[in-house]
This record gives structure tokens, sequence and C-alpha cells, in this order.
């Protein structure tokens, strides 16, 4: 069996098939369209074009975001977490994953993967963090 070859190609030099097949997946994705019958529609395609493409085409997206991940530990009290997350939402920072630990002497461990724009400043998201109350620590890793 032959290996799959993959290619990054600038969309521009596509058939315009492509992209519109890429449309009619985001617009099952994002639920704007509720079947796929509607998503081609939308996009301007024939079924027999989407299925003949939607699983050899994906859209890649670079837009020069930052991921960066937060390791902190919290009190073991209501609340806590949800003010950590308020404030990463304030910062303007797009929460990735969370996963936390089982508290052990009243402290559970959170590990928190963000998504910022290029320009944020991660470092003073961080002093925020570390100024909420319940947080005892927390530091990127």
């Amino acid at each position: 069996m032959e290996k799959t070859k993959y290619y990054l190609v600038d969309a521009s030099i596509l058939p315009e098939v492509y992209s519109k097949v890429v449309k009619a997946k985001r617009l099952l994705l994002s639920g704007e369209a509720q079947s796929v019958t509607a998503a081609v529609k939308m996009a301007g395609i024939s079924r027999s074009a989407y299925y003949k493409y939607k699983d050899k085409i994906s859209e890649y997206s670079h837009s020069g975001d930052n991921v960066s991940t937060i390791n902190a530990r919290l009190e073991d009290s209501a609340g806590v977490l949800s003010s950590v997350m308020n404030v990463i939402y304030l910062g303007g920072a797009n929460v990735q994953s969370v996963n936390q630990s089982i508290p052990l002497n009243d402290v559970a461990n959170v590990t928190i993967t963000i998504r910022t724009a290029e320009n944020s400043d991660v470092e003073a998201l961080l002093e925020k963090i570390n100024n909420t109350a319940g947080v005892k620590t927390a530091e990127l890793i």
C-alpha cells in the first residue's frame, strides 16, 4: 500500500470546488446547516462533489495565535476554578483544555491550555490569575 502524501497549497491555485467543500464542512460543524443537503446547497456544490472530496481536504489555519499551558494549584473551594476561567476570558484568551486532579489536602492541581492573540501579554494574565482569590500558585509550563 502506498503511503499517503500531503501538500500545503495556497487555496487560490486550487479549483473552486475544494474551497466549497471546506465551506460545506464548516457549515455542518458550526450547526449553520442541519444536513449535508443544506450545507452543499449553501456552499453551491453538488452532493456528489461533497462526498467525493470531503475526506480528502481539510482547511489549515494559522492565525498567528499562541498556545500556552498554565499549571495552577487551587484551593478546593466553590467558584475558584470559575474565577480563574473568568480572568482568562476577560484577558481575551480562549481555553483549549482544562484538566483537574482530585483535590488532596484541600488543593487541586489544574492544567489549563489557552490560546491567545500574538500580541497578548501572557505574563500579565498569569499575574492576574495568581492574584485571584483561592489560587495558591500559577505558572507557565
